[in-house]
Order: C-alpha cells, then structure tokens, then sequence
C-alpha cells in the first residue's frame, strides 16, 4: 500500500493567540471537548505536528506547522495557511490584515492557488464586558472576505467549542487541495464553517 499523500499546513499569526492551544486540544482527541483536566502543550520543537486521517476514502498525513516567527516559516512549501487570530484582541486581527496576509503573498508566489484560511481563537473570551476589543462572527466573516480567505471559522481550544469542526474544515479543505489543480477559492469568494 502507498504512503498517504503528505499534505503541510502552516498556521501564522502573532505570539498568544491559541495556536499552540488549539493543536494539543486536538492532539487530545475527540473526546476532549468533555473533558476538564487541562490541555498538555505541545512544545515548538515537536514540529510538524502531524495527524493521519481519512477523507473522501483516502488517508492522509497532514502536518501541521505553528509559528509566529517569519524566520521559521519562510522555507516552508505549504499547501494550507491558516491565519489565526485572538477574538478578544483586535491588534491581533488588524495584524493579520496588515502583516501576516501581506506576508504569505510576498513569500509564496503560489498564494493564488494556496488556499488560505482565516481561524479566529479563544471564543470563550468573548464577552460583553469590552465589546469594543471583541470581534463577533460577522466582522471575521467580512474580514475574511476582504482579504479574500477561502474560509472563516471559530474555536475555543480551552473549551473545546467548535474545535472538531474547524479542525475538520481545515482538514478537508487541505484533502480537496490535493485533489485538484489549484486549490484556493481566493479567486472566488469564502465560505463560513
């Protein structure tokens, strides 16, 4: 039997928004949501993080790279970015917009078929106590289509609230990369999970 098809997703955005977090509740499982004992972080030099899983009836290796260090990522050929931010940072966001989005299309000239992904993290921060710093779904959404995402989705990986489907969404939308010529929407619009 062949190896499963390898597939790279690089996960870009500033120091503290969840990325990291959002890997080892993964890494846990899928019962993990459930669970409350604490999530065990994954440390930087385990990378890539990787997962076999299953789509479409095909096994793949997908690896996962976390950084918010340009250094470490400017040698990487990935198939997958996902851009995260920190629903209760605004910085983070307005970071996302002006550096790590400029960034991927400067230092991947194949950006127009990459297909890029917006994550927004920590949703269980999200509260009424500041609703100037907060960022509701529909701004991310617009956001994301401005900058011409493929996706937009939202998680909180200390709760384990929409981490499976956004997890899956990444997952699937890397699979159905490999299967076609081109793999971005980016041309096109972007959907919401």
């Amino acid at each position: 039997m062949a190896d499963p098809p390898e597939v790279t997703i690089l996960l870009l955005g500033d120091t503290e928004v969840g990325k990291t977090t959002f890997l080892s509740r993964i890494s846990k499982g899928s019962s993990s949501h459930l669970s409350k004992e604490p999530i065990a972080i994954l440390r930087d030099n385990d990378q890539p993080f990787i997962f076999d899983i299953s789509f479409f009836n095909r096994p793949y290796r997908f690896q996962f790279y976390d950084t918010a260090s340009p250094e470490n990522w400017t040698l990487l050929q990935p198939d997958v970015i996902v851009l995260c931010y920190d629903l209760s940072s605004r910085l983070s966001l307005i970071n996302i917009q002006r550096v790590w989005r400029k960034e991927t299309t400067r230092l991947f000239t194949s950006v127009k078929e990459l297909p890029v992904l917006l994550l927004g993290l920590k949703r269980d921060l999200r509260s009424e106590e500041d609703p100037n710093g907060i960022i509701y779904p529909q701004e991310g959404y617009r956001i994301a289509q401005e900058m011409r995402c493929d996706r937009y989705m939202e998680c909180s990986a200390v709760s384990g609230e929409l981490v499976h489907e956004a997890f899956e969404d990444i997952c699937r939308t890397a699979a159905l990369g490999t299967k076609k010529e081109g793999g971005g929407l980016s041309e096109g619009g972007c959907g919401v999970m």
